[in-house]
This record gives structure tokens, C-alpha cells and sequence, in this order.
């Protein structure tokens, strides 16, 4: 097949993806902003919030404002997510909190596997974009902002269980009950996710600009001080605990390598401890055969 000279598949392509598509199945036009999917979701006017072609600055451009605006509806979700739970948990409602914890929790993993795609930016190709972000910074973002004033009240909201429970953290993580400590470990792999989805983004200021004293951010801030930000967690307390927890461990009550061990898991986890002096068995499950029997 002929092609003249300087045709372009590329550009005839791209003039196709511009203009209504026909779909065969339904028979339809497709991108004229008429059919009910269209609508409801605002088609023209989501795909109208990023620049035009001929206004980028680099093709990769449009990758770069799609990220960001999709991480910030993400963080509208995330944060309005988070005031449902608040509202589950004031209500003793464990259950439904404990399924939208985990939706949540999902849903900032999200965030950080997102980052990943501008990674495929190069720092060269960045560095011609970041000529026209002005002073733009994430701490500018409304879906961060919003997503921590959110966590606020999940923390209270945690504390206000608790006292309704006449529990503290520490007791919850002693010994229960356990529908609190499974909620407040759902809350850590909240926070956690949170916390690996900023060092995302200080993996992904490294690779574009470079981390140092001497490199600044389009806020006037060392690049380096994100180091700090990405480890400010979102509820401290639930972290907090397990240095308590951790201070008040003793290396009595374990097994020397390598010896018989007997007993069961329930033992382990501190029942023996709680036992009669000189009993023998297990305190948890009387049928378990006694210390020295098998």
C-alpha cells in the first residue's frame, strides 16, 4: 500500500480520538454527550479539564494532570469514606466501620500505585513541565488537606469508642477486647498505606528533581525536609502503643532455641501467665494434655 510522503497514521488518529465514535454494538454515537453513561458521569466536561494538544508544553503533560486530578478525586473519597466511619463508630456500628476501613484502606493503596505511572517521566521531560506549575505544591492540595482534617476525627471518634468501652489502647492490645484491637489494627493499615504513599511521592521527587539541601520545591522548601513529612503519621496513638507495649516486654516465659515446646498458642499469648501457681494443662482448653504428657 502507497503512503505519500509526510503522511502521518499518528495524526489521523489522533483526529479520530477527537471527534464522536461510532459504536457498532449499540449503534450509536459515542462522545457527543448525549447518552445516559455521559450524563451521569459528566464525560465532556471530565475529559475537558486537561489542557489541549496544542497548549501542552510536552506530551507527557497530559499524563502529569491526570495523576494529579485523579489523586485528588481519590482523596475526596478517601475523606468522605473516613466521615462514615466516624459516624459507625459512633453508633457501635463495628461491623459496617470495619468494612469501610478496609474499602478505605484500598482505596489509599490506590494512591500509591498511581504515583507509580509518572515515574515513567523522565527528570529532563519534568523539568519543562515544572517551568509552568507556578509555585504549585502538594501541601496545596484541597484531597491532602481534607484528607487529614478527616483522620482528626477518626482519631476522636476512636477515643470516644474507647471510653465508651472503659478500655485504653493499651488494654485493648493486652488483652482485647477483640473487635476494638481488630478495628484499631484497621486504622494502622489505614495509616500505614498513608505513609507508603508519601514515600511514594519523596521516591518520586527524587527521581525528578533530586532530594537535597540545595534543591528546592515550587514552595521555596529543601526538597529534603519531605523526608520528615512522610513519616508523620495519621494516628499516632495507635503507634505510640506498641513502644508501650514494647517496654513493658520481658524476655522470661520464652523457649530456648532449639527446646521442646509444649503447651498451645492461647499458652503463648500469655495464659500460663495468668494460671494458678503449679498448675498444669492448659487454662484456655482443660482437655489439653498437661506439661510433660503427650
Amino acid at each position: 500500500m502507497h503512503t505519500p510522503h509526510g503522511y502521518s497514521y499518528a495524526e489521523k488518529l489522533r483526529q479520530e480520538l477527537d471527534e464522536p465514535l461510532f459504536n457498532p454494538m449499540l449503534k450509536k454515537w459515542v462522545g457527543r454527550g448525549e447518552l445516559d453513561y455521559e450524563v451521569y458521569l459528566k464525560t465532556p466536561q471530565l475529559l475537558a479539564l486537561q489542557a489541549p494538544e496544542e497548549q501542552r508544553v510536552s506530551h507527557d503533560e497530559l499524563m502529569f494532570q491526570v495523576v494529579h486530578q485523579a489523586q485528588e478525586l481519590w482523596l475526596k473519597l478517601a475523606s468522605r469514606e473516613a466521615v462514615e466511619v466516624v459516624a459507625e463508630l459512633d453508633r457501635d456500628a463495628l461491623w459496617a466501620a470495619s468494612a469501610r476501613l478496609e474499602r478505605l484502606s484500598r482505596i489509599v493503596q490506590g494512591l500509591k500505585t498511581e504515583l507509580a505511572v509518572l515515574e515513567t517521566m523522565t527528570p529532563d521531560t519534568y523539568q519543562v513541565i515544572r517551568r509552568s506549575l507556578g509555585n504549585g505544591s502538594g501541601q496545596e492540595s484541597p484531597g491532602y488537606n481534607m484528607l487529614r482534617k478527616a483522620a482528626e476525627g477518626l482519631e476522636q471518634a476512636l477515643e470516644r469508642l474507647l471510653a465508651r468501652r472503659a478500655r485504653t489502647l493499651l488494654e485493648v492490645y493486652q488483652g482485647g477486647p477483640d473487635d476494638l484491637k481488630r478495628l484499631c489494627e484497621q486504622l494502622v493499615d489505614v495509616d500505614e498505606a498513608f505513609q507508603g504513599w508519601l514515600h511514594a511521592h519523596f521516591q518520586l521527587v527524587r527521581r525528578t528533581i533530586g532530594v537535597d539541601r540545595s534543591v528546592k520545591a515550587l514552595d521555596g522548601l529543601p526538597t529534603q525536609v519531605l523526608a520528615g513529612r512522610m513519616t508523620l503519621p495519621l494516628f499516632r496513638q495507635l503507634w505510640d502503643v506498641r513502644v508501650e507495649l514494647t517496654a513493658g516486654w520481658r524476655r522470661e516465659g520464652g523457649h530456648v532455641p532449639g527446646a521442646r515446646r509444649e503447651g498451645c498458642m492461647e499458652g503463648a499469648m500469655g495464659a500460663f501467665a495468668t494460671a494458678p501457681r503449679g498448675a498444669s494443662g492448659c487454662p484456655v482448653h482443660p482437655g489439653f494434655p498437661p506439661r510433660g504428657e503427650s
